[in-house]
């Protein structure tokens, strides 16, 4: 008898799952989508941080100090992969406290985290089975994404995971000989012939880890402008990780932002000047770049700071503040006076 029950158990539990394969996602109802986008539409307000090997850098390549955002070095400085992958071995960002960039987030009022698991620098703040270009090849060894995944959890904050859709280490891709500028070589990197297929399996594999280990709430991708990346491509991987879990919000970046919408739009930098008909969200630096940089020391104060998100909630959008962690970990003490000024300031 217990066997037989077992049996039926495994049976409903495959069938559950083959439903869950069949149901259109893409074309969710209205009623679904807002009882889904609810706890995100009541947020508000959340932290953006983008942190990797280039956080170590600060912007700078062999003595040199590069424009554009920190994050973007590889491409600023035309590092070579194989030359840039060499900083796996003095990434060891020992002093990173997920509990006090948590507590400091709850503190400044926001309501849900989202960092960069991979930049498309292609290196992974956790120790993936698909690849070695990982924090589990560092001196580090911490499980940072498990360390703050909990410490949201303790301060009742959502878990959102950043994800590029390029790699300028994977295999698949090569830096672009075509136009005359970093941004051209690196910015449209080359999916190399036949390799499309590969890489998205790659994707949904790692997808997969942040979503079964972290237990991501949101999945936040970027790189969608490369010319291989289509909306076909898109609608696919929006189909497969609502599959892996149906409750989880996907920003508008899997697939072609200017076309495609859901969950939520992602305006960069600016936001609009009126409401939009579809869930928003603008993320914002406090200085100009996103990950940490030396000479960046121009920031936003509180009050323009709490006057954007007040404009941005009421044309019913949210504000996703970045913050950039330096290579040992620590957020720059301005960005935590900034945040905790404006978190005052909404208390008041």
């Amino acid at each position: 008898m217990k066997k037989n029950i077992i049996i039926l158990l495994i049976a409903f539990s495959f069938l559950g799952v083959q439903a869950q394969k069949n149901i259109d996602y893409i074309n969710e109802s209205s009623a679904d989508l807002d009882k889904r986008m609810q706890w995100f539409s009541d947020a508000k307000y959340g932290m953006f941080i983008h942190f990797g090997l280039y956080s170590q850098l600060g912007g700078i390549w062999k003595g040199k100090s590069y424009d554009g955002y920190a994050e973007w070095i590889q491409s600023n400085a035309d590092i070579a992969a194989q030359e840039y992958a060499m900083l796996v071995a003095t990434f060891n960002p020992k002093d990173f406290d997920a509990d006090f960039i948590a507590k400091t987030a709850k503190q400044a009022g926001m309501k849900y985290i989202v960092i960069t698991t991979k930049h498309h620098e292609g290196f992974c703040l956790w120790d993936s089975k698909y690849t070695n270009f990982d924090v589990g090849s560092t001196p580090f060894k911490r499980d940072i994404l498990k360390e703050l995944s909990a410490a949201c959890r303790k301060y009742g904050l959502k878990f959102g995971t950043y994800y590029s859709i390029i790699d300028w280490h994977h295999p698949s891709q090569e830096r672009n000989l075509d136009g005359n500028k970093p941004s051209d070589w690196w910015g449209q990197i080359r999916m190399k012939y036949a390799k499309k297929k590969e890489y998205v399996t790659y994707m949904k594999n790692q997808i997969k880890e942040l979503i079964d280990n972290y237990n991501s709430d949101i999945l936040w991708f970027d790189g969608d402008w490369v010319e291989w990346w289509n909306l076909e491509a898109g609608a696919d991987l929006y189909q497969y990780i609502r599959t892996l879990k149906p409750s989880i919000i996907i920003n508008n970046r899997v697939s072609k932002r200017d076309v495609f919408k859901r969950d939520f739009g992602t305006p960069e930098q600016k936001h609009p000047d009126d409401k939009l008909k579809h869930y928003w969200e603008a993320c914002y630096t406090m200085n100009h770049s996103w990950g940490f940089k030396t000479s960046d020391n121009d920031w936003k104060n509180p009050e323009v700071v709490y006057k954007k998100l007040k404009d941005i909630n009421n044309k019913g959008g949210n504000l996703l503040l970045n913050v950039g962690p330096d290579g040992n970990g620590n957020i720059p003490e301005k960005s935590v006076e900034i945040l905790l000024e404006v978190g005052k300031m909404l208390k008041k």
